[in-house]
């Protein structure tokens, strides 16, 4: 069941955050859980694919990946798994154009996009569990928390119980400009070979929808964001996406119990990243902050394969939701 304060001791050499961050990911192997595929038609025409992981039970949990992520990641399948042991069904999301085929629209996903969270998770809801719950990483982290904060008590579906978040960048302008760390040189080149391939896919799609040509002008996140980001989904700019997504500025608005889990070693994860002052303020919000674990790591050795996180997890959830 829940500790207040569990502790978490990384098998060596995990005790260095980019080591934490980079080993699991790259070495990590889960056997399971078989997914099975259901997609959703949005309003505006297009989908979402949903990997459902089912076993009768009468609670669910969604998940949500993390930037170019999908739910097929060894962090989504861990959970996943872990979840379904403790008698619960996963239902894991897969954001526009990262279900392995892409969406219909130029636009994609961003981190604050709630409208197609609310639509999952009103879905799982009206399929008759009592309980639901969310759970995110990363970019899917600030998204579920800024779901929580601006829907407020009157604006979630009352099957939903309790919320977790791992490593979620609460303060998305601050966590972009660390991504220009040397340090984290390699992590954005990672990521910019993701964007690549998806902004080449979308220009052979909707040749004049956008100036895709500028992408190879870009040089930061912060660029990628004020160019492709914000334009193709409803923001003015950067700067306007950063502060109207970050969920740093929506929790104070939390009414359901709610944990934060983040290591204070994590590369991508600035102060702002560690609310300290909001969850004094509200009561519903727990921080856990171990000094180390990257970010989405927090692998342990032995006991099955299961990592710190989902354990922590499941523990919450089986506590308050």
């Amino acid at each position: 069941m829940w500790q207040e304060d569990p502790t978490y001791e990384p098998p060596f050499p995990l005790g260095n955050g980019h080591l934490a961050t980079v080993l699991p990911a790259l070495s990590r192997r889960v056997e399971g859980p078989d997914y099975l595929r259901r997609s959703l038609e949005t309003p505006d025409g297009d989908f979402l694919d949903l990997d459902l992981a089912l076993g009768g039970n009468d609670r669910a949990v969604v998940l949500c990946h993390g930037l170019e992520g999908s739910a097929a990641r060894p962090y989504m399948r861990g959970m996943a798994r872990h979840l379904r042991a403790r008698g619960w069904d996963v239902v894991a999301m897969n954001y526009r154009g990262c279900g392995g085929r892409p969406n219909r629209l130029p636009g994609s996903y961003h981190s604050g996009a709630t409208g197609d969270l609310d639509l999952v998770v009103r879905h799982v809801a009206a399929k008759g569990y009592g309980r639901v719950a969310l759970a995110g990483f990363s970019l899917g982290g600030n998204l579920a928390l800024q779901y929580a904060g601006e829907r407020g008590a009157g604006g979630l579906p009352p099957q939903l119980r309790a919320v977790a978040a791992v490593s979620a960048p609460c303060d998305l302008a601050e966590s972009s400009a660390r991504m220009e760390l040397p340090a984290n040189r390699l992590y954005k080149a990672n990521f910019f070979r993701d964007f690549a391939r998806k902004v080449e896919l979308k220009a052979q799609m909707f040749p004049h929808a956008h100036d895709w040509q500028r992408f190879g002008r870009l040089r930061t996140f912060r660029e990628f964001d004020h160019h492709f980001t914000a334009p193709l989904h409803g923001f003015e700019s950067a700067d306007d996406y950063y502060r109207r997504c970050s969920c740093l500025g929506r929790l104070d608005g939390i009414t359901l119990p709610s944990l934060l889990l983040s290591a204070q070693d994590d590369p991508f994860l600035g102060p702002n990243c560690f609310p300290w002052d909001a969850a004094g303020r509200n009561p519903k919000l727990r921080i856990l902050a171990p000094k180390h674990g990257g970010h989405v790591g927090f692998a342990t050795r032995g006991k099955g394969g299961v990592f710190f996180s989902e354990k922590i997890v499941a523990d919450f959830f089986d506590t308050f939701a």
